[in-house]
């Protein structure tokens, strides 16, 4: 997905970008980048952080560069952020979008002057410079960034780091978070709460829908009032976040707690113990076990020393294979016990079955699994969720074809599997369940996980799992 933060201080404001940027690293994993500007005007770097950490990368650079101003960013896809020399004078961008209308975008811009894209390897049109191109349509940078966030299908949350400040912009329906901290003279910008606490800020505001703002040496004025509507990312709680972070008052590590406890409400299985995959799952799992009773344990470990980031390569074969050596079993954990395990999802389904086959082999008598939320019918249209260019690549929808017989399944049918009280949910469940090899399978329902975040649900995306989206 990828994830950006920002600093406007009176001093340097280096130390505080370097470590609050670093602390956004479980949401991307091939490219990161720091943008400053100061007395000697913009600097920038970018490092392919696919085999190494931010902090590695970027240790030298924190050293080099100085300013006052600065954005820097992780990301998982397009190398940013980008130095741009336009009509609006020089400006540094960094954003987390999905541009699902990229090339009507590029066609509309080419016939309307001669402006030229580079390619990225493949083909692509890296998106934080068309994003940067559809600002530059607009006489002034307020003008241009609400262009943008009304132009692109899919979503956008960017930081603009002009010498007048640092331009904020949250994606027009608020589906990715953008909050503003505090510390004295100096101001910060984060996709994730947490990731200032430790700087010695304290949260100020999250920005509305659709909110535009600058923050420089004067503070904070907002260019663009919040819009009414919102449909924050719900899979933000239940995977996305990290732990110590809270989106709209919410926080992730209570969330996934009650989920827990909503699931375990509902069941009637009886397990020796009860664990979760970890990271995602391991919440979810302890607020089961303290539900239900049943005791919660650790028969897998995640190593962390070299393997520190929760996302992986973006080639499945290699994320599958990775996810395997991430994971250390405890046999005497394993051996003899009838498991009850939490996964924050299932996608595909491949590492979830290879991780029952391996319980199996090590020795246990049941593995009953629960995925803390809904069956995934629909592939999401708003986050980079996953690189997959075809919704067949869900295990539901290859069940689902299978069931009706064909891959050409229309949507009133698709909306009866997405119902936990129909014949044809049962029915995908259990050929879910067969597949998988698993002694049961019982998914999180969509109204229980909704109650575990507590907002209003017209606030709330929850496309992947019911089609549903605005005006639904």
């Amino acid at each position: 997905m990828g994830g950006f933060f920002g600093v406007s201080s009176k001093d340097d404001c280096l130390f505080d970008l370097f470590f609050g940027t670093d602390y956004h690293s479980h949401l991307g994993t091939r490219r990161a980048g720091m943008a400053v500007y100061g007395e000697d005007g913009f600097d920038r770097a970018i490092h392919n952080i696919e085999n190494a950490p931010f902090r590695t990368k970027f240790d030298k650079d924190m050293r080099q560069m100085k300013g006052y101003y600065g954005i820097g960013c992780i990301s998982d896809y397009e190398p940013q952020p980008l130095i741009v020399r336009s009509h609006h004078g020089t400006f540094a961008i960094t954003t987390v979008s999905k541009i699902n209308n990229a090339k009507e975008i590029v066609d509309n811009i080419f016939s309307n002057n001669n402006t030229h894209f580079l390619e990225m390897s493949g083909g692509d049109i890296n998106p934080t410079e068309l994003v940067a191109a559809l600002i530059n349509q607009k006489e002034n940078l307020i003008e241009g960034i609400h262009y943008a966030l009304e132009t692109i299908d899919g979503s956008l949350t960017l930081l603009v780091l002009t010498p007048k400040g640092i331009y904020a912009a949250r994606d027009k329906y608020g589906r990715t978070p953008l909050v503003i901290g505090n510390k004295g003279d100096s101001y910060c910008l984060a996709m994730e709460s947490f990731s200032f606490q430790n700087l010695g800020y304290h949260q100020w505001k999250e920005l509305g829908p659709g909110e535009i703002v600058i923050v420089n040496d004067e503070g904070i004025k907002t260019l663009m009032a919040p819009g009414s509507q919102m449909k924050i990312c719900t899979f933000l709680w239940v995977y996305y976040g990290y732990p110590s972070s809270s989106y709209e008052g919410v926080s992730v590590e209570q969330m996934r707690y009650s989920c827990g406890k909503n699931m375990a409400k509902r069941d009637n299985v009886k397990p020796d113990i009860v664990a979760g995959v970890p990271d995602s799952g391991t919440a979810h799992a302890v607020g089961y076990a303290n539900e239900s009773g049943i005791p919660f344990s650790r028969p897998f470990i995640k190593y962390t020393p070299t393997w520190p980031r929760s996302f992986m390569p973006t080639v499945q074969s290699k994320r599958d294979m990775i996810a395997k050596m991430k994971m250390l079993a405890v046999h005497d954990l394993i051996k003899d016990k009838s498991i009850l395990l939490i996964d924050d999802s299932i996608v595909r389904g491949t590492q979830l079955r290879e991780t029952t086959e391996f319980l199996y082999e090590s020795g246990a008598r049941e593995v009953h699994i629960r995925p803390a939320c809904p069956p995934l019918v629909y592939g999401c249209k708003f986050l980079n969720f996953s690189r997959s260019s075809s919704e067949m690549d869900l295990i539901t929808r290859r069940v689902i074809a299978k069931l009706e017989g064909t891959q050409d399944v229309s949507e009133e049918i698709l909306q009866k599997y997405t119902d936990p009280e129909t014949k044809e949910y049962e029915n995908m469940i259990e050929e879910i369940r067969k597949e998988l090899n698993f002694t049961s399978l019982r998914f999180n329902r969509l109204d229980d996980m909704l109650e575990a975040v507590g907002i209003p649900r017209e606030k709330l995306c929850t496309y992947c799992w019911d089609g549903k989206d605005i005006g639904d």
